[in-house]
């Protein structure tokens, strides 16, 4: 089933079961806030057997159940019902919807046990850790999607200056917390698991509680900011949080 087009617009299925919107061809800014705008329309206005949707970074995939959208009575078939849905929405999608970012700060003990690789990216970089440090906690990032893990947040936003490549040999266990930097991207470990990132620090904050309403921290949308703390507010922060 070949895809489908609108102004701006491109919509193709998914299994049985979803269609994907791609809103844009590149990851920008511009392509977010299409993203984030659609997402928002479908939280206000969800659709009789809608299930869910994703974003990503350009595009929103919207997953439905096929025996809700059925009709024997009908040729239609649930994807074509769908599909007209989700046409009339983005004929009729504001510009944008004025929600203002939440701006999230996360607190990360740099270096020691906690970033075993910040010396990695600051000899590749030819800066020192404490550079790194001042480069990598003087930016707002901007969370463009949650996925690889839950509650994982990609970011966009770091310093061309810290780029640095995976590991060549990706690790079996990183711990949940540890901040890494993966080519031009960083971001958060929510949950322990196999990683090949650069780990330069470790945040106490839980990005993802399964037993909470909205168990990721983050959205799509927010901004985040690093935040350097020391070996003993780690400590103690992560006491208050266990």
């Amino acid at each position: 089933m070949e895809g489908e087009m609108l102004p701006n617009h491109e919509f193709s299925p998914l299994g049985d079961s979803g269609v994907i919107v791609k809103l844009g061809d590149v990851i920008d800014q511009t392509t977010h806030e299409k993203v984030v705008t659609f997402s928002e329309y479908l939280q206000k206005h969800p659709f009789p057997g809608m299930v869910e949707f994703v974003p990503g970074f350009t595009s929103v995939t919207v997953y439905y159940d096929p025996i809700l959208l059925s009709d024997p009575s009908s040729d239609v078939i649930p994807y074509e019902r769908v599909l007209a849905i989700l046409k009339k929405m983005a004929e009729h999608l504001p510009e944008s919807y004025a929600r203002e970012a939440r701006l999230v700060e996360i607190p990360v003990c740099y270096g020691g046990s906690f970033g075993p690789d910040l010396e990695v990216v600051a000899k590749h970089n030819g800066i020192s850790s404490d550079e790194v440090i001042a480069i990598h906690s003087s930016r707002e990032y901007l969370v463009y999607m949650i996925g690889f893990a839950p509650g994982f947040p990609y970011l966009g936003g770091m310093d061309e200056r810290l780029s640095t490549p995976r590991r060549s040999s990706p690790r079996l266990s990183i711990p949940m917390g540890s901040v890494g930097i993966g080519g031009s991207q960083t971001g958060i470990y929510s949950i322990e698991s196999p990683g090949g990132w650069q780990i330069i620090g470790r945040t106490p904050q839980c990005l993802f509680q399964p037993d909470e309403h909205s168990p990721s921290l983050l959205r799509s949308g927010d901004k985040i900011r690093f935040h350097p703390i020391s070996e003993e507010e780690y400590d103690e922060r992560k006491k208050v949080s266990s």
